[in-house]
């Protein structure tokens, strides 16, 4: 493979693990979103649904050393280390991504816990 075959054969194996990166982050972020939602209008079922699935990201964030499994997969492909460099989210967000999710999440539980209880409307 030539050199410019194989720059091409990376960006488009880049391009790949960004979008599915990318498509990951939206469903785990939508989950989020959607445990407010659905503890909000009281179906706690689902609640607790997308509390799961968000679980299920933690704790492959926690055993990969809070980060995404994907990140080392896209660093074979580009020397760019910039905070979004493995997905398609703008900068400032991919940079801060744990530090507003996380609480978002947490909150929703919270929140959620706190309905199901009755101690808030």
């Amino acid at each position: 493979m030539n050199s410019l075959s194989a720059v091409a054969h990376a960006a488009a194996r880049l391009r790949a693990v960004k979008t599915i990166h990318t498509l990951a982050w939206a469903f785990f972020t939508g989950s989020i979103v959607a445990l407010w939602i659905s503890a909000g209008v009281g179906r706690f079922d689902w609640a607790l649904a997308f509390a799961a699935i968000v679980l299920v990201e933690v704790l492959v964030l926690a055993f990969n050393g809070l980060r995404c499994p994907l990140t080392p997969i896209a660093a074979r492909y580009t020397e760019d280390r910039r905070p979004n460099f493995d997905i398609y989210l703008p900068e400032w967000l991919a940079r801060w991504n744990k530090q507003i999710f996380g609480p978002m999440y947490l909150l929703g539980l919270l929140y959620a816990w706190a309905r199901w209880k009755g101690w808030i409307g």
